[in-house]
């Protein structure tokens, strides 16, 4: 059955439950994991599980649910929403308790296709959950997430069937596992610009992406800049990862067949 699958995992979880106690640390996951739940479930999303201060959801199973890779992309919108007041609450508590803040960052991967989905486990026990590929490369799109500086990575599958979600195209990436490279974007709400900035944004943006694909290395490094004047902050971790790899291009240049496409080391 078609599914859009969605991981959500916070940022630097080690280091934030170093400094918390058992009891603190129950709490806080409580806290962060309820209102991302039930951003989930209000978008008609099925809680797959919880891994500690991850979660897996899925869209389209048990029921059928239309459009479900919008729902997803509006679900990620929404609990990076969600975040955002999470850390403004957890910022004054932290003050009003004496204590330094830490402002906490999730990421999120989103892909769509093809799944087998129901009671799987053993005879003891079992779960009602999904499997197959697809599954596993959406796992590998919440790790790039972080690689990117980005909240949220997402399939081209998903992007071409949600109707209504503004995104931009990020990256050609074999991701650890798979062999077929895919397209990976972000969502431009999720980014701290006008829906204006974005539109003036894109041309260039495109330009960019077109001259790093052919090796045109000056030309890219120029759409670069003419990106970052657009002063779209969130993008700035992005663009850094491209102009590293173009000063390393520049050095040991890719295979002529080579398309652009980034194999990714890292799950």
């Amino acid at each position: 059955r078609e599914l859009t699958l969605l991981f959500c995992d916070v940022r630097d979880f080690t280091s934030i439950s170093e400094r918390l106690s058992a009891t603190e640390l129950t709490r806080f996951i409580n806290e962060l994991l309820t209102p991302l739940s039930e951003v989930i479930l209000r978008n008609r999303g099925t809680i797959d599980k919880y891994m500690g201060d991850a979660i897996m959801a899925f869209w389209n199973a048990p029921l059928a649910v239309p459009e479900h890779a919008a729902q997803a992309c509006r679900s990620a919108l929404e609990m990076a929403a969600s975040m955002r007041e999470l850390n403004r609450r957890w910022r004054e508590e932290a003050e009003a308790a004496g204590r330094p803040f830490r402002e906490v960052r999730i990421g999120i991967g989103i892909n769509t296709g093809n799944c087998c989905v129901g009671n799987l486990g053993s005879v003891q026990r079992f779960d009602y959950s999904v499997i197959r590929d697809e599954v596993n490369v959406a796992s590998r799109f919440e790790g790039l997430a972080k690689t990117y500086g980005l909240t949220a990575i997402v399939g081209e599958q998903t992007i071409r069937t949600a109707r209504g979600i503004r995104a931009l195209e990020l990256d050609l990436v074999r991701v650890v596992g798979r062999e077929k490279p895919a397209a990976i974007f972000t969502l431009s709400d999720l980014l701290d610009g006008s829906a204006e900035d974005i539109d003036r944004l894109q041309p260039f943006h495109l330009q960019f992406l077109r001259a790093y694909r052919e090796g045109r290395w000056d030309d890219a490094e120029a759409a670069i800049a003419a990106c970052r004047s657009l002063n779209i902050s969130k993008l700035d971790p992005y663009y850094a990862v491209f102009q590293r790899r173009i000063a390393a291009y520049r050095v040991a240049p890719p295979p002529e067949d080579w398309g652009g496409v980034f194999t990714a080391q890292e799950k």
